[in-house]
């Protein structure tokens, strides 16, 4: 009896290990295909705002109605959750200024219709904090990890659009949105790893230093970006349809 149950808890933990691979590979996948898509389609800029603030609807249903419950689940000390969560917002404010700074370089040097060096680097950095992400929500159990891998997605499938403005070639884009999916699939298995197993006060410090990046995300990315064209009535309620889209497949998966 001892050997039989050993090998179904070993066919079980396979299974379950199998799933939480294909399902974090969905990210890197979504990358890609909006690589692919950016190579053959150029959207306006107004279409452009409209996806970026569906994509912010969809990651703040991920971050109120999955990622916050989670944190609260975890009952991780009170301390650790606002180290870890100014810990995580001074990270990104550092991510915000070396991409400024990034950026400044880029125009003095005359190279910022281009892709450059550090703002690529950048870009890697946020795609690698946001693998991280997915692999504590997997690491935390239940349905976080597949919540954060489906909202995340839809950032890189904008992420692959956005390439259209700092590249020319439909190849460069390709190749770079292929390169970001592979780092967010091996950072959401790195995440997975390390923190399988951790402590409640870990695993919630940790969904506490995402919740300030998706934080981030959302108001300094996604949603300054958008507004930067004449923004229209119809942004408001396509960042509403963002949510209440995110926020029904979560509901239906009960």
């Amino acid at each position: 009896m001892g050997k039989l149950s050993c090998v179904h808890f070993h066919s079980v933990s396979l299974a379950m290990n199998t799933h939480n691979f294909l399902i974090m590979a969905i990210p890197a996948l979504v990358a890609l295909g909006g690589g692919i898509l950016a190579a053959f389609w150029t959207p306006s800029h107004a279409t452009r705002s409209l996806i970026q603030h569906f994509a912010a609807g969809v990651v703040l249903a991920a971050l109120a109605v999955e990622l916050l419950p989670e944190i609260e689940r975890e009952h991780a000390p009170g301390l650790v959750l606002v180290g870890a969560f100014a810990l995580g917002s001074l990270f990104m404010y550092g991510l915000k200024l070396w991409t400024l700074r990034m950026e400044h370089a880029a125009t003095l040097a005359g190279t910022a219709s281009g892709l450059s060096t550090g703002l690529l680097l950048a870009t890697f950095i946020d795609v690698a904090t946001d693998g991280f992400i997915i692999g504590a929500g997997f690491a935390a159990g239940g349905e976080t990890g597949t919540i954060l891998a489906l909202g995340l997605s839809v950032e890189l499938l904008f992420l692959g659009l956005a390439l259209t403005s700092a590249a020319t070639s439909g190849g460069k884009i390709i190749a770079i949105s292929g390169a970001l999916g592979a780092t967010v699939l091996v950072f959401s298995l790195l995440g997975n790893v390390l923190l399988a197993g951790a402590s409640h006060a870990v695993i919630g410090g940790t969904l506490a230093f995402s919740a300030a990046a998706l934080l981030y995300l959302v108001t300094e990315e996604l949603l300054m970006e958008a507004h930067e064209v004449e923004e229209r009535p119809i942004s408001t309620l396509v960042l509403f349809g963002g949510f209440l889209a995110f926020w029904s497949i979560q509901l239906m998966g009960r």
